[in-house]
């Protein structure tokens, strides 16, 4: 099996750095609509001639647009999850507040330089937390399709990746996936192997063998 993360297009959240991470709202600008239609034509040439069993998607709005679009190109089944939403920020939902953001990034400081996993913004969720939805998800994906040749697309969310990519990929690390950020659309492609799920390529780079 093969299974690709996206990421959304632009949003008008991401334009107004607005938390929006819980409402359906936000949807994706004229350029974030172009970007999703270049990722799905983009996706029909790195599907190495198998079937799409599947495409996932949060339920974030501008994560589903993306999807929807992806879908009318592959002609996929589309399903909506509650394990790709993009982490939750708690009370600073909404908002634009800098004070949010300040903390948003010491909260990923905390996860991906110290370890405080159980770092997170008031009323948000904790690495733990996300964790918890995320990588059961992913391990039933492998369990149940790893040995075939079906292939998966998940879309999702540029923090929920950076912080669960890491987790789940054998040959990704935090520094490699900090100096290789992960940009509207960007995809990653893994496949899983005896000891792991690979990496084959993020966003056109290839981390290498562990």
């Amino acid at each position: 099996m093969k299974l690709f993360f996206v990421r959304h297009g632009e949003s008008i959240a991401n334009l107004q750095w607005e938390f929006s991470n819980n409402a359906e709202k936000h949807p994706l600008t004229e350029k974030g609509i172009e970007q999703a239609h270049a990722l799905a034509l983009g996706l029909v040439d790195s599907l190495f001639g198998a079937p799409v069993e599947r495409i996932y998607s949060s339920p974030v709005l501008r994560a589903m647009e993306t999807a929807r679009i992806i879908q009318k190109s592959l002609l996929a089944p589309l399903e909506i999850t509650e394990a790709l939403r993009e982490w939750s920020v708690g009370i600073y939902e909404g908002t634009t507040d800098p004070v949010g953001w300040a903390l948003h990034h010491q909260v990923q400081e905390d996860w991906f330089y110290k370890q405080i996993l159980e770092s997170k913004m008031p009323g948000g969720e904790s690495f733990l937390e996300i964790k918890a939805r995320f990588v059961p998800f992913i391990e039933k994906l492998v369990t149940d399709w790893g040995a075939t040749d079906r292939q998966f697309i998940l879309v999702a969310h540029g923090g929920l990746y950076l912080a669960m990519l890491p987790a789940v990929f054998t040959n990704v690390s935090y520094e490699f996936a900090l100096e290789h950020l992960f940009p509207y659309t960007a995809c990653a492609i893994a496949e899983p192997h005896p000891d792991g799920l690979w990496c084959l390529s993020w966003n056109g780079v290839n981390p290498g063998i562990p």
